[in-house]
């Protein structure tokens, strides 16, 4: 067993013991985290001029750790949202640190005490039923790739799964007899099913029954029989978007991301009267407070709010609407 007193000793035991064995933290943190402190060695690698296996605790102090953060948002461009991510990285190994090296305890919370970047919250974006719709229907159903596509698109669009959670589906998974669902592992290792509609129960079947192109377990392969990748579902969807956009050209004003696709599942729950409980459960959300964003960009739902209140002098305050089609026409420029 590798000694903790020195740096690579205090990583390697952050990763094998409290990462994997202590928390059985999930291979998506595990590779987050790695990513963290990689991006950290390039750069204390071009500041201090030494390899990442001899480093010191002392050296990997907080104000390295901050220039690495403002680093990463000059020289990479990313967002407050992705530099939290990594600072958060940094914290757990630290806070690892704190057990493991109280010598070092002072340096520790400072590193600790780096508070996350604030930033503004934007609503989020999803699909009208006519884009959908749009969507749905753009892959060509005449080739392998196009009833693929959209079989996942349908799944996608009616399960409201995460992206890993999508492009880790096996066929195993799949029920499409009596009580249709998909059955997936989440994040925090929690496994759930999801329910099947009729027409995405019929999508999958037919997709199941398609000849394999290679001997693979996984639901939807690329197209040599391996696992489709987040960025092999990103082409797909922007491709399909690109198509869907000619009769719905309202797609084109939107930046649609596998995402947008749990978003607008999550919307249509919610407009359905789906209790929030309900909708986390779905999703697979840890806490029902997650779900506040849907109902911050539910837009029918406030203005059907505004219809039940009343003005302070008695008369009904419903939504303003132009008397004349030409006003109305002259309002929406």
């Amino acid at each position: 067993m590798k000694s903790t007193s020195n740096f690579p000793g205090l990583l390697e035991g952050f990763f094998t013991q409290r990462l994997l064995q202590q928390k059985q933290a999930s291979p998506h943190t595990i590779a987050s985290y790695r990513d963290t402190f990689r991006l950290l060695f390039r750069f204390t690698e071009k500041r201090l001029h030494k390899p990442p296996s001899r480093l010191t605790l002392e050296e990997i102090d907080a104000p390295l750790v901050a220039a690495f953060l403002n680093d990463l948002e000059k020289s990479r461009s990313i967002s407050p949202r992705s530099r939290n991510l990594r600072l958060t990285a940094i914290r757990s190994f630290f806070r690892y640190a704190a057990y493991e090296a109280p010598a070092h305890s002072a340096q520790i919370q400072r590193v600790l005490a780096i508070p996350g970047k604030r930033y503004d919250r934007v609503q989020i974006h999803f699909l009208s039923h006519a884009e959908l719709d749009a969507l749905l229907g753009a892959p060509e159903l005449e080739t392998w790739s196009g009833r693929r596509d959209h079989a996942l698109l349908m799944v996608a669009v009616q399960t409201g799964l995460r992206l890993s959670e999508l492009t880790g589906l096996k066929r195993q998974d799949v029920m499409v007899d009596t009580g249709a669902h998909v059955r997936c592992t989440g994040k925090g290792r929690k496994e759930r099913c999801t329910p099947l509609t009729k027409q995405t129960r019929a999508v999958l079947k037919n997709w199941l029954n398609e000849p394999q192109r290679a001997h693979t377990e996984m639901l939807f392969p690329n197209a040599r029989g391996n696992r489709l990748s987040g960025d092999g579902v990103r082409y797909v969807l922007a491709k399909h978007i690109v198509t869907a956009s000619k009769t719905c050209p309202s797609l084109l004003r939107k930046k649609v991301t596998p995402h947008v696709l749990r978003h607008t599942m999550a919307m249509e729950l919610l407009q359905a009267g789906v209790d929030r409980a309900v909708i986390a459960l779905w999703l697979g959300h840890e806490s029902v407070e997650t779900t506040q964003v849907y109902l911050d960009a539910n837009l029918a739902l406030k203005e059907e709010i505004l219809t039940k209140m009343r003005s302070p002098n008695g008369t009904n305050s419903g939504r303003y609407k132009p008397p004349d089609s030409l006003l109305a026409f002259l309002n929406g420029l």
